[in-house]
């Protein structure tokens, strides 16, 4: 199958405070919002996210085990930013031998927002990495 984009929605109660943190803190536009539903458009033509209410019998999400990643230049510059702006990192920023650099910090509903930059492996992990 040819994909021409994968998002992510997610159904949840707080779709204005989803909304306002991801516009406000990741370059985040709406290009769709009715109020009970929006799509947010990340760094002008990069993905999207959604957040929708839960619509019928639809469940919320519950807020756990999910992690949203976002590869930045300056993984450093990011965490001074966001820090900055009162958010707390619940993971520190710190180099992994996997090959990045990164911290997280969680959106309103409980998302891990994960934010790196790459940097070399370790030997150790070189061998995993598979290329693109």
């Amino acid at each position: 199958m040819k994909t021409d984009e994968l998002s992510t929605c997610f159904c949840t109660q707080s779709v204005d405070e989803c909304r306002d943190f991801y516009t406000r803190h990741f370059a985040a536009r709406p290009i769709f919002d009715c109020g009970w539903y929006v799509s947010l458009r990340i760094n002008g033509d990069g993905p999207t996210l959604q957040f929708m209410q839960p619509q019928g019998e639809a469940p919320a999400f519950g807020g756990a085990g999910v992690m949203l990643n976002f590869k930045v230049g300056d993984v450093d510059a990011e965490h001074a930013r966001l820090t900055g702006a009162g958010l707390q990192a619940v993971m520190p920023l710190e180099d992994h031998p996997w090959g990045d650099r990164g911290f997280s910090v969680l959106d309103p509903i409980g998302n891990s927002v994960y934010v790196y930059s790459d940097r070399e492996p370790s030997d150790e992990f070189k061998k995993f990495h598979l290329g693109s």
